[in-house]
């Protein structure tokens, strides 16, 4: 069992786990929304995905935001994951990152959908 993120309590008052599987994702959660510098212990952390989306819009930008993510997951959980491929898309104010994955430790595929308010 892992710890669960956000970090949280049980209902017996006992910091909340969740299972291998849920943990992976809410670790490709954690590193596609850090920006890198806002870890103390960890300054090149995370995807810097949060600062690319208010630059001009474009198949360019989006390529290499696509890119940048990529490889940020690799980097930070390339002994964990095996990343497929990332598409990122922006929608008035949500910015949505869809990651398709296999985890490496059983080969299946996995898709995690992740939004965030910008």
């Amino acid at each position: 069992m892992q710890i669960g993120f956000p970090l949280a309590l049980d209902s017996r008052g006992r910091t909340a786990q969740t299972d291998e599987e849920t943990h992976v994702r809410d670790l490709i959660e954690q590193v596609l929304f850090t920006s890198p510098g806002e870890r103390v212990n960890r300054p090149g952390f995370g995807s810097g995905l949060l600062q690319q989306v208010f630059g001009p819009n474009g198949d360019v930008l989006a390529t290499a935001v696509q890119l940048s993510v990529q490889a940020s997951l690799q980097q930070w959980l390339g002994d964990r994951v095996l990343v497929e491929s990332v598409d990122v898309t922006s929608s008035d104010s949500t910015l949505a990152v869809t990651v398709v994955y296999r985890l490496r430790r059983d080969g299946l595929r996995r898709t995690a959908t992740l939004a965030r308010e910008v």
